[in-house]
């Protein structure tokens, strides 16, 4: 079996806890907090006002702009409330608050279980269909899914690479969903290969999911175009730039795009997406999200709507286990310690890991002893000891010279490192200030 060849680690990956358990439909919130900000790129603006009332897939905000993504109410009910708001990491923005009323949806959406299969729509119809719902990558990074699909001037796609690697520890979702959506991942990969106007699809599956990958195998044998590729176990696999090595064999060059290799990066999460807003005329409203962790009482795999409280799909996992140190939202490699989860459910979220309190605590850290174990991690062939001391010394230059801007921020240094030293907190921040220099230099 395939993977990627540079770096790497192989953390446990604990995903028994929420593994084969079936999704689950989170109830309905009495009030939906719907943020502008869930995606890469500027922010949504709002098309409607206060007082208004809005139907289950009826258009929130509009795209701020050609790096941005619209946003479609996930419930039906009144505007009571825009303004500000502030997420679980402490970041501020603007909101639409609306109090759920009933469940009305908007009538041109397809709510039957019918699989529809024929497309006829032109490529940039199905385009304009994926921009309008709203999709965006949900891997985790919520890149506006349309943005992809029209690659610059000179650059053609010949590969579509569906990501249903789900490398990152304890998460499952992704893997119950091709259990269970198996045939709408491949007709939405099949949508997708239409808008490319491409031939070639590979979905990267690893090895750890046997029956995803049976399942999709089964059912990819009966498309023309489409297979499957197994791989060995190594986060980050699912990096995009991984992937893409590990399937295809080619490597992005340093600050490039996929395309700049002929390929194109999908989550098969966004895939299924893609299948609803096509052809069922349903904009992106909910996701699957895991909920997990060794104490957590019910973990499992449930479809929140976007704005429904983190609280109440807790409540649906059994609760905050009482021994709880650290709440993270995603996984523990590349998720980020929550302050609350007095929060909504949004694009971003794919999973909250509950860690107990003594698999959370920070061992003291120590001295670097220059052993090279984060260089040798690096999936990006990177220098993390060096980054991180450029960053506690602020040498910004140094930082970008050493292109701290090709992290991907995926923790292998800092699980690597046998000194404890918080390696990934320092690029973070030192990655945070370079590519604002970057940006400010950019717009003279």
């Amino acid at each position: 079996m395939k993977t990627f060849r540079i770096g790497g680690v192989h953390p446990q990956d604990n995903k028994s806890f929420s593994a084969h358990q079936p999704i689950t439909e989170c109830p309905l919130p009495k009030q939906a907090i719907i943020p502008l900000v869930q995606h890469i790129g500027a922010p949504a603006q709002a098309v409607i006002k206060e007082g208004d009332k809005v139907k289950v897939g009826e258009l929130l905000a509009k795209a701020g702009g050609f790096v941005s993504a619209n946003i479609c109410s996930p419930v039906s009910g009144v505007v009571t409330k825009i303004g500000d708001w502030t997420d679980a990491w402490g970041a501020p923005g603007q909101a639409i608050f609306i109090d759920v009323e009933g469940d009305v949806w908007a009538p041109e959406i397809d709510r039957t279980p019918d699989l529809v299969r024929q497309c006829t729509l032109e490529p940039k119809a199905i385009i304009d269909k994926i921009a309008a719902a709203g999709i965006v990558g949900l891997g985790g990074a919520c890149f506006p899914t349309h943005v992809k699909l029209l690659p610059p001037p000179g650059k053609k796609a010949e590969v579509l690479i569906v990501n249903g690697v789900e490398c990152e520890p304890y998460l499952t979702c992704d893997h119950q969903l091709m259990l269970e959506k198996g045939e709408e991942i491949i007709i939405g990969i099949q949508l997708l290969m239409r808008a490319l106007g491409i031939k070639r699809a590979i979905i990267g599956i690893e090895k750890n999911k046997p029956d995803a990958i049976a399942h999709m195998q089964k059912l990819a044998s009966r498309v023309l175009g489409i297979s499957v590729m197994p791989l060995n176990l190594k986060y980050p696999q699912g990096g995009e730039k991984q992937l893409i090595d590990a399937c295809i064999g080619r490597q992005v060059p340093s600050g490039a795009l996929p395309i700049e290799v002929g390929a194109v990066v999908d989550n098969v999460a966004t895939v299924f997406a893609v299948y609803e807003a096509v052809l069922k005329r349903k904009p992106l409203i909910s996701r699957v999200m895991t909920v997990t962790g060794k104490n957590v009482a019910e973990p499992g795999n449930y479809r929140v709507r976007f704005g429904t409280p983190l609280t109440d799909v807790v409540a649906l996992a059994g609760g905050i286990p009482e021994d709880t140190g650290k709440i993270i939202g995603g996984g523990p490699m590349m998720g980020r310690a929550m302050n609350s989860i007095d929060m909504p459910a949004n694009k971003r979220v794919s999973g909250l890991l509950f860690m107990p309190e003594n698999e959370s605590r920070r061992i003291e850290s120590e001295n670097c002893i220059r052993c090279a174990k984060c260089v040798g991690a690096c999936p990006m062939g990177l220098e993390p000891y060096l980054l991180a001391r450029q960053a506690e010394l602020q040498l910004w230059d140094g930082m970008e010279a050493h292109n701290i801007m090709d992290c991907i921020e995926c923790g292998c240094c800092t699980f690597t490192c046998p000194s404890h030293r918080p390696l990934l907190d320092y690029v973070r921040m030192g990655k945070a200030k370079v590519g604002g220099i970057i940006r400010a230099r950019n717009a003279k």
